[in-house]
């Protein structure tokens, strides 16, 4: 039976959530969810999450791997998905709070996963373990379940863009589409398909630029910095400067590798206003990989030269492997 507390909180919440446009939020609102008795989905892999989650939080595995097929990184049939939901008791229907590691762009893609399948009432906590950590707030280890659901999912085509309809849209004037991608691969030089390069038109802003600083995940990676604070979201004021050239009222299309990182800036977008923003589900994978797709900056992957470098690198391996062996023996 509910408690007074329970109704009252939940009333408060469909009273905001009607006020507000915003789906990211705050570790505040996050305890406030995690009270309310909220669905915490957590999209980290296993491992990640039983090493510490947030209380309540369920998981499925790391959603790339579960939801998408590995060959063409595009969803794995609608009906598959549907199981793995109802038997998570991941019900679209209900409020849903994703998060994962802090900036995490794959906890984007949850969200927008949740509202490609019908969700209304999902929300995405940036901040995800690392904020939560940070504040100081209880973390548990053992995993949690909910009660198997029967739900049953509706794609949402207009939030999605797919390869015939891409091509159309790169020749209409009124569809402005972003590159979330990294430089190096907007210009070709990191080729990430059969050819790199990008949709003709489009404009680079990468993902990373959302964040306070772009660079943390390189200084990470250099040991430069010890955390990933820098991966907090700017605020509201330098988001707006950084899209200022777009235009909130015509169609955007978002893209990128496989439309992970294209699914974070798309969420931000409708944050800061945009009417209709849609993600190229397929993204540089579906286009670079289309002979007949118009390309600006193309250039091609050099198979031959890409199996002569793993060949070198597998005999080096082979010959380290030797060399432990003939040492242990």
């Amino acid at each position: 039976m509910k408690t007074i507390l329970t109704i009252v909180l939940t009333a408060v919440f469909s009273v905001a959530w009607a006020q507000s446009n915003s789906a990211i939020i705050h570790t505040e609102q996050m305890q406030q969810a995690v009270e309310r008795g909220a669905i915490i989905w957590d999209v980290r892999g296993e491992k990640s999450y039983l090493e510490g989650h947030l209380p309540g939080a369920i998981n499925i595995g790391e959603i790339g791997s579960v939801l998408r097929d590995p060959n063409k990184e595009d969803y794995i049939a609608t009906e598959q998905i549907q199981k793995i939901f109802n038997a998570a008791g991941l019900d679209v229907n209900q409020e849903i709070v994703v998060y994962g590691a802090r900036g995490n762009p794959y906890a984007y893609f949850g969200l927008y996963t949740i509202n490609y399948f019908g969700g209304k009432k999902a929300q995405i906590y940036h901040g995800g373990v690392d904020a939560w950590r940070q504040a100081g707030l209880p973390i548990q280890k053992e995993r949690q379940s909910l009660p198997p659901v029967s739900v049953a999912l509706v794609t949402q085509s207009q939030l999605v863009v797919n390869n015939e309809e891409m091509l159309k849209l790169t020749q209409s004037k009124s569809v402005q589409i972003i590159d979330a991608r990294t430089p190096d691969e907007f210009t070709g030089k990191d080729v990430r398909a059969i050819r790199g390069g990008h949709i003709p038109n489009a404009i680079n802003i990468p993902f990373e630029e959302n964040w306070q600083d772009p660079a943390t995940a390189i200084k990470l990676g250099k040991k430069q910095v010890g955390d990933n604070s820098g991966m907090a979201l700017k605020n509201q004021a330098d988001l707006k400067k950084l899209y200022a050239n777009l235009d909130p009222d015509k169609e955007t299309v978002v893209y990128c590798q496989s439309g992970v990182r294209a699914s974070e800036t798309a969420v931000i977008l409708k944050t800061l206003g945009f009417k209709k923003v849609k993600v190229y589900e397929s993204s540089w994978l579906g286009w670079g990989n289309n002979l007949k797709a118009p390309v600006a900056d193309e250039t091609f992957l050099n198979v031959g030269a890409l199996n002569a470098k793993m060949a070198a690198m597998q005999n080096k391996i082979n010959q380290l492997e030797e060399a432990l062996k003939n040492k242990n023996n």
